[in-house]
């Protein structure tokens, strides 16, 4: 007995011993993996290097991108290099040009963004290069650009204005509570997107403020996706996700989550294609060209993220202002009335078209608060940029539109003042060079969606600027941004609003 007791006890051990060891060699395999397929220089000792790594910028700037505007500012050549994460950062128009238009088969998203972004945004537009990017592109231009798509969106976009977002300020005005403006815009966004691309109706802005799982899941796995983007090597976040630890094994939970709701939004349309429902929305009309469900739901989470996350931002920071400037809200108002010919509510198509100076205004906050902060592409081969700096292969090359809004050398002395009259000449708006405003990219990559994003922004604004007035709860002179893939304002934007005595 004890004989065979000891054999028992040896061979348990063997299997420990052998798993161990398969364990630790696969462990070690790994880790060899990582390293070698990571640019890891997280040891580099220049002054810049150290205060990104111990987060010293904190003590004196608000945001990364403020820090990162100081460092471009103090460069002669508005480009810096932030070693630990092997990325050089630009705010010169003619870099960027270089990188969206000159060089732009030199500059894709390249690998290592593409890992970052996989799991959540799959296989979709703003995650793949080369072919797989211009086939999506193409059925996307052709769907966006149509008539009738646009015309579709701005009668749902009217509709949930006048129907739940009015009525919503309404009942705040009445009882005069503190709201979080931020999160009503993302409501209302996650609502009108959700309308346009997919046929369905979350109705996250009614008077309930219900609870969307979909938008809450969707919301924690974008944040840490992008803390992806910071960590000083891939090499951090990708063995926590080997081991399922910490905001990896959160990631994961949420994208399970993303992933079941979308399959199920694929699955409800199908199901109302099926009985004969109006096929107007944008997923059905992509579900008319491929039955691939994977290749559906990266286009359904694609849609969230630029067509929810970008149009929020950009209306957070646009109500912002005005509350801080009250000749610009002045003027806005005095247009907005002064064009309300056809008795339109919301402005109409053509009222909106002929309000020159809001569209100033919209763009003027866009300058200064650009929804997506900075972008990066990646380096195929060696390359030198306008201003001189060698770009070595593999390089993260970013540009910085939040940077480049606040650069002397670009926008002139005033150029940390809210000033929309620097975009109309003679009463009417004039664009610049979308390599000097890369808020909606530029060159073969330029946002397919900027004219509808800018329909919804003018409609919204059109609608409560001629009947609200907000008032900031906090006397912030400077919006603070929560990590994310769009700039969120930490801890949301706390207002009151009251009904204007002439409100219409």
């Amino acid at each position: 007995m004890e004989e065979a007791q000891t054999l028992f006890c040896v061979a348990n051990l063997t299997s420990l011993f052998f798993s161990f060891t398969i364990s630790f060699i696969t462990f070690s395999f790994f880790l060899f993996f990582l390293l070698r397929t990571t640019n890891h220089r997280s040891w580099c000792a220049c002054s810049v290097c150290r205060a990104y790594v111990s987060r010293s910028w904190t003590s004196t700037y608000p945001n990364l991108c403020d820090w990162y505007t100081h460092l471009l500012r103090l460069s002669p050549t508005h480009t810096v290099d932030i070693h630990v994460l092997g990325s050089t950062v630009t705010a010169d128009p003619s870099n960027v040009e270089h990188l969206l238009r000159t060089r732009f088969d030199n500059y894709p998203k390249g690998k290592p963004f593409s890992s970052i972004l996989g799991d959540l945004l799959g296989r979709g537009i703003f995650n793949v290069d080369g072919d797989a990017w211009r086939f999506q592109r193409k059925m996307a231009s052709l769907e966006l650009g149509s008539v009738s798509v646009r015309s579709y969106a701005f009668r749902i976009m009217t509709s949930e204005i006048s129907s739940r977002l009015v009525p919503l300020l309404d009942s705040f005005a009445v009882s005069r509570r503190v709201f979080d403006l931020q999160d009503v815009f993302r409501r209302f966004a996650f609502d009108n997107i959700c309308r346009i691309s997919f046929g369905l109706d979350p109705g996250c802005l009614e008077l309930s403020l219900p609870i969307s799982d979909f938008a809450s899941a969707f919301d924690l796995a974008s944040g840490l996706s992008a803390g992806r983007a910071v960590t000083t090597s891939p090499f951090v976040w990708k063995l926590k996700r080997f081991l399922g630890l910490g905001s990896e094994r959160d990631l994961a939970r949420a994208i399970r989550l993303v992933d079941e709701l979308a399959r199920e939004v694929i699955k409800q349309k199908r199901k109302l294609r099926g009985m004969g429902s109006e096929d107007q929305d944008l997923l059905s009309r992509f579900m008319g060209s491929t039955d691939d469900d994977d290749y559906l739901r990266d286009i359904v989470i694609s849609f969230l993220l630029a067509g929810r996350d970008t149009v929020a931002s950009a209306l957070v920071s646009y109500f912002f202002l005005l509350s801080t400037h009250p000749e610009v809200e002045a003027a806005v108002r005095d247009e907005i009335i002064n064009n309300d010919d056809d008795g339109h509510d919301h402005g109409g198509l053509e009222g909106l078209r002929g309000m020159h100076y809001v569209h100033a205004s919209m763009y003027e906050s866009l300058r200064l608060y650009p929804p997506v902060q900075f972008d990066s592409k990646f380096a195929l081969e060696d390359d030198v940029l306008p201003d001189g700096t060698a770009i070595g292969k593999g390089t993260r090359v970013t540009y910085h539109p939040y940077a480049m809004g606040r650069m002397e050398s670009i926008w002139g002395a005033d150029c940390l003042e809210f000033h929309p009259e620097r975009w109309l000449k003679e009463g009417l708006f004039t664009p610049v060079s979308p390599f000097k405003f890369p808020v909606f990219q530029a060159g073969a990559r330029v946002c397919l969606g900027k004219e509808l994003a800018l329909m919804e922004m003018k409609s919204v604004i059109v609608s409560i600027v001629r009947r609200f007035e907000f008032e900031a709860v906090k006397d912030d002179r400077e919006l603070k941004f929560a990590p994310g893939l769009t700039a969120t304002v930490s801890g949301g934007l706390p207002v009151r609003v009251r009904r204007r005595r002439s409100g219409l």
